[in-house]
């Protein structure tokens, strides 16, 4: 549900986040597995289980960062972001060749629902499930294609030099010392009617949500300095996207596994 970000050189379009550490920090994304595994059906915690056997989705949230360093992973570096500038849709767009994270959470959902996987395969797929649903609700994971993300948006926070994707990936979050069950059990407060709307949006909607979120992430003082203002006016967007990202991860796993 992570907001910072490895090096990698990317073209405009197809590739326009870079990251230089993990997105939503492993507090963010490991809140919005923790929400995710309290709502799960009995049927999809049973497969939950037998998947990921002794592991929790809040513990495998970051595991997609963690194999940055295994070459065999390296397909899936693009995977955590995509670009739609503003004034344009995704459907629009020209695609990136190797894909992004629209285009990898709709193929990964095909493949788990099939039932055709190797036990090894289908393991990966739910652990890169956990993780990009959280990135594509980081609302600078759907860049506009003019900075990287945010990444080449430099800043500084609380006077430390920093960029502002990795402000919205981390540095709010850590700044409240939450663990990561006390995040997600401050988050986690919809109500049935809103959970059931939350789940009934699509990948493109998250994604859309994303994009006009963006004008509020972009409003920063002309000096670049942020610190506990610019904290006040935004937490509580980290926070509903976090608990967004929570349940409709949840509600994605159990229509697999139902």
């Amino acid at each position: 549900m992570k907001f910072t970000v490895a090096v990698l050189s990317l073209f405009l379009l197809s590739t326009d986040v870079k990251h230089e550490a993990p997105d939503w920090g492993q507090i963010g994304h490991r809140a919005i597995g923790h929400i995710a595994d309290g709502m799960l059906s009995r049927k999809a915690r049973k497969n939950v289980k037998r998947i990921l056997a002794h592991e929790t989705l809040a513990e495998v949230s970051t595991w997609m960062d963690e194999v940055r360093s295994d070459r065999a992973f390296n397909y899936a570096a693009v995977w955590h972001y995509a670009t739609v500038p503003d004034g344009q849709t995704y459907e629009t767009v020209e695609k990136p060749e190797n894909g992004d994270v629209i285009w990898a959470i709709e193929k990964i959902i095909r493949e788990l629902k099939s039932g055709d996987l190797s036990e090894a395969n289908e393991a990966i797929n739910l652990k890169f499930l956990v993780h990009l649903v959280g990135d594509i609700h980081q609302p600078l994971h759907v860049g506009n294609g003019t900075d990287r993300g945010g990444n080449s948006a430099q800043v500084q926070w609380f006077g430390a030099n920093t960029n502002l994707h990795s402000v919205w990936d981390s540095k709010m979050i850590d700044g409240k010392q939450y663990s990561y069950t006390e995040l997600a059990r401050r988050v986690n407060h919809a109500s049935k009617a809103e959970i059931k709307t939350l789940q009934a949006a699509s990948v493109r909607d998250w994604a859309r949500e994303s994009m006009e979120h963006r004008a509020q992430v972009y409003k920063v003082p002309e000096d670049g300095k942020l610190s506990f203002r610019y904290s006040f006016d935004n937490f509580a967007l980290v926070e509903q996207r976090l608990m967004e990202a929570g349940i409709r991860l949840a509600g994605v796993i159990n229509d697999i596994y139902k």
